[in-house]
């Protein structure tokens, strides 16, 4: 596969304002056009523009063609697990993953996720000296820094990180990375790259361990129920065309288990915990 060269790094750019379709028809329906490649990425990513009565908004499409196979996860079902973190995210009403639709595009069916421009001075991770986060902020684990130096890693204690967490928990996401955090300058969070998640087992690996343990907050257990009822019924029905039924029944277990306990997650031990590399 062959496209134009390589863009600056990606960014988002949140649904523009102006009147016209709504971002998730511009980018099931629009004309869409190859400008460069994404070479970081570890699957075909190719930046594009996407057009409709007039209106136009960039876009990353990830063509099924382009994705690399991986041990623990079906062949060409990353597209798909994409769109469906995307439905869920909707269905709890927190917005946190980019409108995100399947496609048929220049190199054939894949994901087509809306480009949101990122506001580089949100400090969403840090690594710190000490043994204790400072106030505001959550410790994740130590990190060995070089020449035998350990620090603090530490997530921003933010309601918005925590509610992706929560997200991140009932899609079972193998691979929340730093790099995958997206604030922008309107004060939202977007998370993106949600191709290995919906896996039966569990796969959880995260960077937003800070809440591990502690209670869910009001608002997560009301968004929760929703969810239960939800993929008992129209967004089950949605995801059906993504995801498979073994892993649909496997999302509805993992949110009975978080209101049951009332508790975010800890690590199981059965699996790594914080993605490699985390960033």
């Amino acid at each position: 596969m062959s496209a134009p060269e390589r863009i600056p790094p990606r960014g988002v750019t949140a649904a523009p304002a102006e009147a016209g379709p709504h971002p998730a028809e511009l980018l099931a329906r629009g004309e869409l056009t190859v400008r460069g490649r994404i070479r970081e990425a570890s699957n075909a990513a190719l930046f594009c523009t996407v057009a409709l009565d007039g209106r136009e908004a960039s876009c990353i499409y990830k063509p099924v063609a382009g994705e690399r196979p991986l041990w623990d996860f079906p062949d060409g079902t990353l597209a798909g697990r994409e769109v469906a973190a995307y439905e869920v995210s909707e269905a709890t009403g927190w917005g946190l993953v980019p409108p995100t639709v399947l496609r048929d595009g220049p190199y054939g069916e894949g994901m087509c996720q809306l480009w949101v421009d990122v506001h580089a001075e949100a400090e969403l991770l840090a690594l710190v000296d000490g043994e204790e986060p400072e106030p505001g902020w959550k410790a994740v684990g130590f990190a060995e820094v070089g020449e035998g130096r350990t620090a603090l890693l530490v997530h921003a204690d933010d309601e918005r990180l925590r509610r992706l967490a929560v997200l991140d928990a009932v899609i079972n996401n193998a691979d929340r990375k730093g790099g995958h955090l997206l604030p922008t300058a309107d004060g939202r969070l977007y998370g993106i790259d949600h191709g290995v998640t919906f896996n039966v087992e569990n796969k959880l690996r995260t960077l937003l361990w800070g809440w591990a343990g502690e209670a869910l907050t009001p608002d997560a257990v009301e968004v929760l129920k929703e969810l239960r009822d939800g993929l008992h019924g129209a967004l089950g029905e949605r995801l059906a065309a993504l995801i498979t039924a073994a892993e649909i029944d496997a999302t509805r277990a993992r949110v009975d288990a978080l209101l049951t306990s009332g508790l975010h997650p800890e690590p199981s031990g059965e699996w790594p915990a914080i993605p490699w590399p985390p960033v």
